[in-house]
């Protein structure tokens, strides 16, 4: 009879226990997040010059990521512009930046160090070629620099490609047939005002905040890019081709414009990373820039432009996993 209660009492224990670990299991599935951790560590984002788009689009991105990716630390890092940002990203001294198409055809055309390992991510906004001069300038087209002063950018930069490209389609000699003066929009804007330069290139979203400031300072206008001079451009076909005619509105910057539209060239800008990123982080990356486009948009107008319908297409980079898993799971 003991003997029979005891197998009893046992058989009772053993039931509670398993109970016991079954309401255990239930609640830790309930209270324990389920899948893989959230991406965690740092990474390094290289931006442009500090009064440029890129830099401010940097900053604001990088205040989402902190919201999005809290276990992940975000270093922004000072560039000339798009080839430092394309060869630092491509060489392991970055994890992601933005650069523009021309300049990515152009470094995987020349095949640089880790060409081979840029992957895309977004396409985000377009840049805009922006001619600068004072309002009384002689300048009405580009063939007119002939002989004068150039901000011409950075030799690391965008502008720097697409100056040297538009002032060849010219008829001009972008070393010899006038004065060259590598400076970035940092510097170009206070240098023209002061009369050290005669008109400088720009290549950057609308509007870029130190042209804006410049209009309103100092009497400015923009010089159109003809349409005969952009079928010039892109004859050369290869990284040219990623270059296509485009209008800055009126109102991109009131005062220089005086109520004009301006015809110039437009180049799309990619959010780049390579091979070795996580794709789990892309994934989180990608999903953090579409998903702040209006928030950071309020402040950086640009990014109001970046698209879901069209941030898939980063040619001439092959997309990255983690961004290809991203549009996956956002397709209706």
């Amino acid at each position: 009879m003991l003997h029979a209660l005891s197998r009893i009492g046992r058989r009772r224990t053993l039931q509670g226990g398993a109970v016991v670990a079954v309401v255990l299991g239930l609640l830790l599935w309930w209270v324990l997040p389920l899948g893989d951790p959230p991406p965690s560590g740092s990474l390094t984002f290289s931006t442009g010059v500090r009064s440029g788009v890129y830099h401010r689009y940097g900053e604001r991105l990088r205040g989402a990521l902190a919201k999005d990716l809290p276990m992940v630390s975000i270093r922004l890092q000072t560039s000339e512009g798009s080839q430092q940002n394309i060869e630092r990203v491509a060489t392991g001294k970055a994890d992601f930046t933005i650069a523009t198409t021309d300049a990515l055809a152009t470094y995987l055309r020349d095949g640089k160090a880790g060409a081979d390992r840029l992957r895309g991510c977004v396409r985000l906004y377009d840049d805009y070629i922006q001619l600068v001069v004072p309002q009384d300038s002689d300048v009405q087209t580009v063939s007119d620099l002939a002989g004068k002063r150039i901000g011409v950018g950075q030799k690391g930069s965008g502008v720097r490609l697409v100056a040297d490209r538009l002032m060849t389609a010219a008829g001009l000699d972008p070393t010899h047939g006038i004065t060259p003066v590598p400076a970035g929009i940092d510097t170009m804007p206070t240098q023209l005002q002061n009369g050290l330069l005669d008109a400088f290139f720009w290549s950057g979203g609308l509007p870029t905040t130190a042209v804006q400031e410049l209009s309103d300072r100092f009497p400015i206008r923009l010089v159109p890019l003809e349409a005969s001079l952009i079928k010039r451009l892109r004859a050369g076909g290869g990284p040219t081709r990623y270059y296509r005619s485009a209008v800055m509105p009126a109102d991109a910057y009131r005062s220089a414009q005086q109520g004009s539209a301006i015809t110039t060239v437009a180049v799309a800008n990619v959010l780049v990373t390579t091979d070795r990123t996580d794709p789990a982080m892309t994934e989180a990356f990608t999903r953090t820039v579409i998903d702040s486009r209006d928030r950071i948009g309020s402040e950086v107008h640009a990014a109001q432009l970046v698209d879901l319908r069209t941030a898939i297409y980063t040619d001439p980079l092959e997309l990255h996993d983690g961004a290809r898993r991203y549009y996956r799971s956002v397709k209706p």
